[in-house]
């Protein structure tokens, strides 16, 4: 008796989730719409672990050539979009439709799932309003004391360096970046820049390195985030965010008792104040996660684009050339030589390599949104409330129509002269909307000053036998697109 309810049990399961399967592993298709055939545990998710989703992105995009693909985060419906003129109405002119994310850690991770970057309305909304005021270039044009120290310092670390051919780059790029951050943000005095220590830096290191248990925890934030309280993953390691909570604390104490400096320390705090007051549920644990997500984003994307500017450049002598002259010719004009902040972002060929790095190297190949109502794609398609999702950004930047020779380093095509030659919602490294990125100017700024000061006193030279940019090997284990191998170049003083 017990074997045969068992057995009706078991064929009733079975039953059921073959009909299930049979609906998901159907759906594109009876919606007419381009798509790889599922797996049929992992959807079109097959590639974790195995290739960086920003690699996977451009695959798709050059596999199918189409406005949209469909696609299956585990058996959930998804749509990736490959349109410039679908992303502006995603992004910006029906926004309404898609003010959330689809990723999201839980609540058992509070600095992780209550930051900008995972938050959703209307809390996002409420921080990102309160915050903007300190991302203006007038207030960042106090960080100039700080990237000329930091700057300085950078060029000092290479130049005590014996043999400068074995300094692993983008360690010494996230040096600098941490340092910057920590200082410019939280007001606490670090020296990573010169020593390549520092407790900030143990941090910073933490929230960079991917096992594949961390994997797991950012592919599930991702891609599946009824996961993650299930088995309680973080978006960052544990210890690491209970170490900088305390750091935050103890910085937000001293602050107290000083004169207010105008820094990103001061708008959280301002923040937990205005918060306390109000129904918004802005808790001390909302404010320590914006600290925790600025630093992680403020160090990470601009040490990665330090890193594969320097060893493109490194790789093109002329287009490097060109942007020591144009930096020389800057210095020269400039008071006792000096990089000013505003100054320094009016250089043409400085701006360009940065861009272009930026289209080559997005550090999120994707932006995701999720729709809150139904959706009228075009006139073939309307996805239902809840699908996901996702605007292929790297895909349009390595599409040769668009830009032409995009596997090459180009940075002519972003000079003000050839402007007219990119489509709009084609470069979107930043994102596009009300979510954009809140610290593009911060990251410019420090990536400017950085990039200037090395130029002007080394000549960045490839290793004989090195591998050339596009062979490097990309992090198959986190979900941002970095180097997944260690970056050698020769810096060879100038006179």
């Amino acid at each position: 008796m017990i074997l045969n309810l068992l057995g009706i049990t078991l064929l009733c399961v079975v039953t059921w989730l073959y009909y299930r399967w049979t609906r998901v592993r159907q759906y594109w298709a009876k919606r007419g719409v381009p798509h790889l055939p599922p797996n049929p545990i992992m959807g079109s998710l097959t590639f974790l672990q195995r290739q960086n989703p920003g690699v996977w992105m451009v695959n798709i995009y050059k596999q199918f050539r189409s406005p949209y693909v469909g696609a299956w985060m585990f058996w959930r419906p998804a749509l990736i979009i490959n349109s410039p003129e679908l992303a502006r109405n995603i992004l910006v002119k029906d926004s309404s439709f898609f003010r959330d994310r689809f990723l999201s850690s839980g609540s058992s991770d509070p600095i992780g799932s209550l930051n900008l970057f995972t938050v959703n309305d209307p809390l996002w909304s409420s921080i990102r309003r309160r915050l903007t005021s300190v991302f203006t270039a007038s207030k960042l044009r106090a960080l100039q004391s700080l990237v000329d120290l930091k700057s300085s310092q950078l060029v000092q670390r290479i130049k005590n360096a014996q043999d400068t051919s074995k300094l692993n780059i983008r360690m010494v790029y996230m040096d600098y970046t941490t340092d910057i951050i920590g200082t410019a943000a939280f007001g606490v005095e670090t020296n990573a820049t010169l020593t390549g220590v520092d407790p900030m830096r143990t941090v910073t290191q933490a929230f960079t390195s991917f096992d594949l248990y961390r994997g797991l925890c950012w592919s599930s934030i991702f891609f599946f985030p009824e996961l993650v309280d299930k088995f309680r993953f973080t978006f960052f390691p544990k210890w690491s965010t209970d170490y900088f909570t305390k750091v935050f604390k103890i910085a937000s104490k001293h602050r107290k008792n000083e004169r207010p400096r105008g820094d990103l320390l001061d708008a959280l705090l301002k923040l937990m104040d205005e918060g306390a007051k109000s129904n918004e549920g802005i808790t001390e644990e909302v404010v320590i996660a914006q600290a925790a997500i600025f630093l992680f984003g403020g160090f990470e994307s601009t040490s990665t684009m330090m890193t594969m500017s320097s060893y493109e450049l490194a790789f093109h002598p002329d287009e490097q050339e060109k942007l020591y002259e144009e930096l020389i010719a800057f210095q020269y004009e400039s008071e006792n030589g000096h990089l000013e902040i505003s100054k320094l972002a009016d250089c043409r060929y400085l701006n360009a390599v940065i861009k272009e790095t930026l289209r080559k190297y997005s550090p999120m190949g994707w932006l995701d949104r999720i729709a809150d109502r139904d959706y009228k794609i075009d006139e073939n398609l309307t996805i239902s409330a809840g699908t996901p999702v996702y605007v292929n950004n790297i895909g349009m930047q390595y599409d040769d129509e668009l830009f032409y020779e995009a596997e090459k380093f180009i940075p002519e095509r972003f000079l003000p002269e050839n402007a007219g030659n990119i489509k709009p919602f084609t470069f979107l490294p930043f994102g596009e909307g009300p979510r954009s990125c809140i610290g593009k100017r911060f990251g410019q700024i420090s990536m400017r000053h950085a990039l200037a000061n090395l130029i002007l006193n080394y000549k960045l030279e490839a290793l004989p036998g090195a591998k050339k940019p596009n062979e490097i090997k990309i992090e198959k284990r986190g979900l941002l697109l970095v180097p997944g191998e260690e970056l050698y170049i020769k810096f060879i003083p100038r006179n």
